[in-house]
């Protein structure tokens, strides 16, 4: 996720250290690419850790009762991996708004 937001601000970067008045507007006709493909990659990245999340739980399901490893905080994993994802789909949301 976080190179998905490096990527999308990166145009705003080269704007900013341009030095003349062509490369600003060559970097304004690139910027819609470089968000479009920052986003994608933090919902990716989002989506990733959900499917994370699935992979890991039915591969707990699948393990016999005393292979299942006794955590002092079972839920933890879950409660993680479904922050990061709310905050991966908030990121792409204000990276699509911005």
């Amino acid at each position: 996720m976080a190179l998905g937001f490096v990527v999308a601000r990166f145009s705003l970067f080269l704007n900013l250290t341009a030095a003349s008045g062509a490369a600003v507007a060559q970097g304004d006709r690139f910027h819609w690419l470089s968000s479009t493909l920052g986003i994608a990659l933090v919902g990716f990245g989002a989506v990733s850790i959900l499917a994370a999340l699935r992979n890991h739980r039915s591969y707990l399901r699948s393990l016999p009762s005393q292979d299942i490893p006794k955590l002092p905080l079972p839920w933890l994993t879950s409660l993680l991996c479904i922050a990061l994802a709310i905050m991966g789909f908030a990121l792409a949301a204000y990276l699509a708004i911005a």
